[in-house]
């Protein structure tokens, strides 16, 4: 098999695994159970967090596990694919990162995506089960304590780099990791911004207020057309 073939190859795996990041649970699951779009209220981000906020328990759990499974699933089709084209390691963890990039900008949905919480846990899975243990464990203690979900994601993520290249040493994976990381932490910047001038929303805080913005422009519609 030619280098190009080869090149031809590990670009498609590439390619592939970022469609199937660009499939945005958030969006779709809000469609099918007739909630608003997650794009519209509260944080405006198309994630289980904010799909949370509307009180609707089922599709913040389903929005969680498909954008985790998406990512976990790329990196598993290549790692299971990939070596029978000559493709090594590199290819399948860079293919989980373009999963992750194409959670963060879906080409199906404009590139307006989420913050990578899930699919990036979902990609670690793949790639390193202890990794992703320790991930959600750090995860898990911080919003525990502080609880700001946008604080633990930033801390797991941010130490994910440091505990690989602990265990695992300095390899490529570790690159993409770092990317992955770097790339979570710059989405969350106005999350930064909102914990340091303390603005920002603790978990289970303010659902209330963000269950009328998901749910009251249909009442309000019901009413007006009960009037009319």
């Amino acid at each position: 098999m030619t280098t190009g073939i080869t090149l031809a190859i590990a670009l498609a795996f590439i390619c592939g695994g970022y469609v199937l990041g660009s499939l945005s649970f958030a969006v779709l699951v809000s469609r099918v159970m007739g909630l608003a779009d997650p794009r519209t209220y509260g944080s405006n981000n198309p994630g289980a967090t904010n799909v949370l906020r509307s009180g609707n328990k089922a599709a913040a759990l389903i929005t969680l596990l498909g954008d985790a499974l998406k990512g976990a699933a790329a990196v598993w089709l290549a790692s299971r694919f990939a070596p029978e084209f000559g493709l090594g390691p590199f290819t399948v963890a860079v293919t989980g990162l373009a999963a992750f990039v194409g959670h963060l900008y879906p080409v199906f949905f404009r590139f307006h995506g989420g913050k990578g919480v899930a699919t990036l846990f979902g990609v670690l899975i793949a790639l390193q089960p202890w990794l992703a243990l320790f991930t959600a464990t750090v995860w898990l203690v911080v919003a525990i304590f502080f609880r700001y979900s946008s604080l633990a994601s930033i801390t797991a993520s941010a130490l994910a780099p440091f505990f690989y290249a602990l265990v695992y040493g300095f390899d490529g994976t570790l690159a993409v990791i770092l990317a992955m990381s770097v790339l979570l932490v710059s989405r969350h910047q106005q999350n930064l911004a909102n914990l340091m001038a303390g603005k920002e929303r603790k978990i289970g805080a303010a659902r209330a207020a963000v269950q009328t913005k998901a749910h009251g422009d249909g009442k309000h519609k019901d009413k007006s057309t009960r009037v009319a």
